[in-house]
């Protein structure tokens, strides 16, 4: 029996698109509807162009935040030129959090095949916020979020999760 009392967490979901509004967004209102009905707390939604530096402010703002403990950002993750996000996460991260691209293209071989070598989902340890990095697509984003991080953003998942963690990351 899991004797863990669930706890609320204080998360910022960033989109990076030069195209998408807050109507046509349809990962980042995922991530959202996720994160709020496990019962999570919303400080910021935002959508950003896919410019390094406007990546990199947003997210330096959100580790700053002190009482922030995840940022979830969505799109730019492919090969493309303009696919930029992990690039601009990277020189900000304290520790990478490999297994999670790994976990995650691993669950997405068993969806889209190998064409799940195009993405570079990742994820940090950004000074005391945990940084993640999904793709922009909604099957993506769905698939990194019920797989992944519905169970490691909730302290009663055993054997252990991110969130029992983050008393001794601080």
């Amino acid at each position: 029996m899991n004797d863990r009392q669930f706890e609320a967490i204080l998360c910022a979901v960033i989109t990076v698109s030069d195209t998408r509004t807050r109507e046509t967004d349809r990962s980042g209102a995922l991530i959202c509807e996720r994160l709020e009905s496990m019962g999570h707390h919303l400080h910021l939604r935002k959508i950003i162009p896919d410019d390094y530096e406007t990546i990199q402010q947003s997210v330096d703002e959100c580790i700053k935040t002190s009482d922030l403990d995840v940022v979830i950002l969505t799109g730019g993750t492919g090969i493309t030129r303009r696919d930029i996000t992990p690039d601009a996460i990277r020189p900000l991260s304290t520790k990478h959090i490999p297994g999670f691209g790994e976990l995650f293209r691993w669950l997405s071989f068993g969806e889209i095949g190998a064409s799940t070598i195009q993405s570079r989902a990742d994820a940090w340890l950004c000074d005391s916020t945990l940084v993640f990095a999904l793709p922009g697509s909604s099957g993506a984003v769905q698939l990194a979020m019920d797989k992944i991080l519905v169970e490691q953003l909730d302290v009663r998942t055993r054997p252990c999760n991110f969130i029992q963690l983050l008393p001794r990351i601080r």
